[in-house]
């Protein structure tokens, strides 16, 4: 958070320094223009870097979700807040029942 801020003050201060620059005539000056040059190396590296650092956290987080889905979280604290039992692995479902009406049964062809 520190460095965030340093970077937003150091750069809102080198973007206010151009047109004083100019006006002042530095821009014709070896030692400003190396010394803009310098930051914006060093801003876009700072910059890069964080992005990096950025991208690697992202991906940790992605692994953790894939690992430990929100959805098994979620029902992990139904389960261990109310006295709802896990489902069995192999459950009917409407569909499998609803089949099994529209089968014709022997009783039936009669």
């Amino acid at each position: 958070m520190f460095m965030r801020r340093v970077n937003g003050w150091l750069t809102i201060f080198w973007v206010a320094m151009i047109p004083i620059a100019y006006e002042a005539g530095c821009l014709t000056s070896v030692t400003f223009v190396s010394a803009l040059s310098l930051w914006a190396l060093v801003s876009g590296h700072w910059s890069a870097w964080q992005a990096a650092r950025v991208e690697v956290t992202q991906r940790e987080e992605e692994k953790a979700e894939a690992e430990h889905p929100v959805e098994q979280r979620v029902v992990e604290k139904i389960i261990e807040r109310t006295e709802v039992d896990p489902a069995p692995k192999k459950t009917e479902t409407i569909i499998e029942r609803s089949e099994e009406d529209a089968t014709p049964q022997e009783d039936d062809r009669n």
